[in-house]
């Protein structure tokens, strides 16, 4: 998957099926922070991908490490923003992938000093 111009994420599938409601979607979400790190997870990329249609949403989402102590209420607020803000049924297809500073939109490592 290409990631979107101008950050590292991945083009989430909805951006092509449901342009409209993947900019709202990426809104809403950018409300649910990291408590440990303090960025958002659209910032960190742990969103992977977005499948809409017109009944439910499946979000593919990761974490920053396989045992994050906030991991299941990150998931859980996760799940629940996407319902509320698209109005339907969303569930959580959480990916086993490993998540890194990579993923982050640009320009954020700066802030830790890391680039």
């Amino acid at each position: 998957m290409e990631p979107q111009p101008g950050t590292n994420r991945p083009i989430w599938l909805s951006e092509t099926t449901h342009p409209e409601l993947s900019a709202k979607l990426k809104d809403g979400l950018s409300e649910i922070v990291d408590p440990e790190i303090g960025f958002n997870i659209i910032q960190l990329g742990l969103i992977r991908n977005v499948m809409i249609d017109d009944e439910r949403v499946i979000v593919n989402m990761i974490l920053t490490t396989p045992f994050c102590p906030y991991g299941p209420a990150m998931l859980e607020s996760t799940r629940k923003k996407t319902e509320e803000v698209l109005e339907r049924d969303a569930s959580i297809d959480f990916g086993v992938d490993p998540w890194d500073f990579s993923m982050m939109e640009e320009g954020l490592m700066d802030d830790w000093g890391l680039y």
